[in-house]
């Protein structure tokens, strides 16, 4: 579902908005340089076609982040969080965060899960900052340089909210 784009009040000129497929080589170039183990295009195409919730972070028309979130069943599920390294830690995963969580309270979910890897202390303490608690740990959940590495599973309790544009 398409919505308008939201001003980010810290940052001027940051906008969140709806993806779509002519943004996914710019997703693919922030994804890829910010993981090791990177998602497909195909993947992010596939989210696209079934309807996930699927966001860019840009400014000045440039992408420099998103998001992807399922919803269904009474959960949404972050499947997919990344801002471009340069622009961390300077509250734009937080806000799009919310955002998301927003999106899903809005359209009646009651939690909100997501997977996380130990190592990634700083994505952690963002999770933690807006309320999710770790609920459980999936064994060798991601790939990783010489084997598997485990995932925290957070969750996150909704209270049922207005949508966000």
């Amino acid at each position: 579902m398409a919505t308008a784009p939201e001003l980010l009040d810290a940052v001027p000129d940051v906008l969140i908005r709806p993806m779509a497929e002519t943004d996914v080589s710019d997703v693919i170039a922030v994804e890829r340089a910010s993981y090791q183990f990177p998602w497909s295009e195909g993947i992010f195409r596939d989210c696209l076609r079934v309807g996930y919730v699927c966001r860019v972070v840009t400014i000045n028309d440039a992408t420099i982040g998103y998001g992807v979130m399922s919803v269904g069943a009474g959960e949404a599920h972050v499947l997919n969080l990344c801002i471009s390294e340069v622009h961390r830690c300077q509250g734009v995963g937080k806000r799009l965060l919310t955002y998301l969580i927003d999106r899903g309270a809005a359209t009646g979910m009651s939690e909100v899960f997501l997977e996380v890897r130990p190592s990634n202390t700083s994505a952690i303490r963002l999770y933690l900052s807006v309320g999710f608690e770790q609920v459980g740990m999936r064994r060798g959940y991601y790939q990783a340089v010489g084997g598997r590495e485990d995932a925290a599973v957070l969750k996150l309790a909704l209270r049922p909210r207005r949508a966000s544009p």
